[in-house]
């Protein structure tokens, strides 16, 4: 799944992020990398205690939870509190793969990272480079977002960031454990709830409105990992 989900934050929301990351202290990203992705990580982050990075996570935390389109998409069993990093001056971060198991931060316990988000910070006008390069069956895709928007697809996907060579790329990012650990599972699920959401209201429909949200639920049920 690779799913573009617009306006998670609003204009106003963004340009709070911006004031506050921009007086925040940043620090090397390579800090929080695996020893495979060390050597190819060369961006700036917040740590996940930071002041700043707490309170934006919580924002970001709380419009995803209530986003139609993420939580069809999604199916959220945890999302990890968002973290925060910069690209500039030829900063980027090279093919890698995310780890299947991610500690969450100041807790005594881990989720299974069975989708990936980033969320846009930075218009693409304001910077060159910079784009998340996700492979898939097609070969690479190169994704360029609004500020406020975000792409959330599978974690077990070779992905990079490519040389920021002008400007700044400011983003979110975060890993979710599904309700439904298949991939393929949970993207029929989407599609079956976006069909209903499609479905006209008249009396006439509701009967097979009613047997298709049934089947969406026996599917829910069937393939649910709690």
């Amino acid at each position: 799944m690779m799913l573009h989900i617009p306006q998670v934050l609003s204009a106003e929301e963004v340009d709070e992020c911006r004031r506050e990351l921009g007086a925040a202290t940043w620090i090397d990203g390579r800090a929080t990398a695996g020893h495979l992705s060390a050597p190819v990580k060369h961006n700036l982050q917040l740590h996940w205690q930071d002041a700043t990075a707490v309170r934006l996570g919580k924002l970001i935390s709380g419009r995803l939870e209530r986003h139609p389109m993420f939580l069809s998409a999604a199916l959220p069993r945890s999302i990890l509190p968002p973290l925060f990093n910069r690209y500039s001056d030829g900063g980027h971060y090279g093919p890698h793969i995310d780890g299947a198991i991610r500690p969450v931060d100041g807790a005594d316990r881990r989720i299974r990272t069975d989708l990936s988000l980033t969320l846009m910070l930075s218009d693409p006008q304001d910077y060159d480079g910079g784009d998340l390069v996700i492979q898939d069956l097609m070969g690479g895709r190169a994704i360029r977002l609004p500020a406020g928007d975000a792409i959330l697809y599978s974690a077990n996907t070779l992905h990079e960031v490519t040389p920021v060579t002008r400007g700044e790329r400011v983003a979110s990012f975060t890993w979710i454990q599904s309700l439904v650990r298949d991939d393929s599972e949970r993207e029929l699920l989407f599609e079956l709830d976006a069909a209903l959401q499609q479905l006209p209201t008249d009396a006439a429909a509701n009967s097979a409105k009613l047997q298709l949200t049934n089947l969406y639920h026996k599917l829910l049920r069937r393939w649910t990992d709690l």
